[in-house]
This record gives structure tokens, C-alpha cells and sequence, in this order.
């Protein structure tokens, strides 16, 4: 009941306090991120995590000018792989042979089928596709977050292409998918500290098929 008492507790801050979370806690929000589940155990994306005032400043015009992006401790950017290509698939399946300290040819025959099926695909199918990998991997950031009694505040509302700008993420072959601040609330400052949580009832949520 912990995890289900502390999903309750949280909520999408509206205003932080710009008190700083601890790196201990952060390495675990990002653990939980980086041990996510992926299509292919790919992990397309990676996680930029900002520190530095100046570059929150310069996103939060960019982001509708919502203040948790300079009032947080730290700032998550989601950024997925704009395409999947043969060296990034080839990393991944090599990085997993080198690990586990063998070659499985199964293993092998589902590198080559993907090496035949991805590639070809159109480059903004597999920035969509490698972008839903990485909202597995923000949902458990945010999951990590609350269990570690802090505030994650999920952000689609930001102008992608000027992030992508700003931290240089397309040189990197990459784009900006989703964000995350992440601190603690201001609750003398956020409208919706204090109102109850709403969520759909089960009924209407889950079908159960026997």
C-alpha cells in the first residue's frame, strides 16, 4: 500500500519552492527511468538532466512561461532518437553480448530483423515510435519521484524545435519528446495543492474479459 498511498499524495505541481532534492534522490528517480522497459530493449532516448539556472531561463519562454521550469531543483528533458539507424541498433544488441558474455542466435536472428525492418522506416515514424519508449520511461520517473516524496510535474506544453535549439539536440541526433521538473511543491503559491485528486472509477476505467 506505500507505493498506492504516496500515487496518491502526488499531483502535477503547479508552483515549486525552488528547494534543491538531493543527488541521491535524483540518481534514483533516474535508475527507475533508465531500468524502464523498451520495444526491443532499445532504450531510444536519453535523459538531459539541467542544473544550470541560465539554461531553465532560457526554456521557460519556450514552455509557456510556466515557472516550475526555473523554481525546479532539477529539469528532466525526455529526448528521443530522431530515427533509428544501423549503429544505434547494433550498440545496443552488442552492448548486450558484451554484458551477459555470450552470443545467442535467436538473439542474433531478431538483430537482423530489425536491422531490416527499422532503418528503412520513415524517420518521423521512428522519432514517434522511439518517443513512446521514452514516456515508459518518464511515467517510472514520475512513479520514482512521489515514492521518494518528490514533486515531478509532467510538461508536453514547450515549443520542441527551441529546445531542441537550446541544448543542441539535434547535432545529437535526437529531439525533445517530454519534460520533468523536478522539486518540491510551493504550496503557499499552487492553486491545486489542496484539491482532491480525480481519477475515473474503476468501472469505467478497467474491463475485465474472463
Amino acid at each position: 500500500m506505500e507505493l498506492l498511498d504516496k500515487l496518491n499524495w502526488r499531483y502535477a505541481a503547479k508552483a515549486m519552492n525552488g528547494e534543491k532534492v538531493s543527488e541521491d534522490k535524483i540518481e534514483r528517480i533516474l535508475e527507475a527511468a533508465r531500468l524502464s522497459p523498451t520495444s526491443s530493449g532499445l532504450q531510444p532516448f536519453e535523459i538531459f538532466v539541467i542544473k544550470n539556472q541560465d539554461i531553465k531561463e532560457k526554456i521557460k519562454p519556450v514552455a509557456w512561461n510556466q515557472s516550475v521550469i526555473t523554481d525546479c531543483s532539477h529539469l528532466l528533458v525526455f529526448a528521443a532518437w530522431d530515427t533509428y539507424t544501423e549503429d544505434r541498433i547494433n550498440y545496443m544488441f552488442d552492448l548486450t553480448n558484451e554484458i551477459r558474455g555470450f552470443k545467442n542466435e535467436g538473439w542474433e536472428v531478431y538483430r537482423q530483423m530489425l536491422l531490416g525492418m527499422y532503418p528503412q522506416k520513415d524517420a518521423e515514424e521512428n522519432f514517434n515510435h522511439a518517443a513512446k519508449q521514452a514516456y515508459i520511461a518518464f511515467a517510472n520517473a514520475i512513479t520514482a519521484a512521489a515514492y521518494e516524496g518528490v514533486d515531478a510535474t509532467p510538461l508536453e506544453g514547450f515549443d520542441a524545435n527551441a529546445v531542441d535549439e537550446i541544448l543542441g539536440l539535434r547535432e545529437k541526433g535526437l529531439r525533445s519528446a517530454v519534460l520533468l521538473p523536478i522539486g518540491y511543491r510551493a504550496e503557499d503559491k499552487d492553486w491545486l495543492v489542496n484539491l482532491v485528486k480525480v481519477r475515473k472509477p474503476m468501472t469505467d476505467l478497467v474491463t475485465v474479459i474472463e
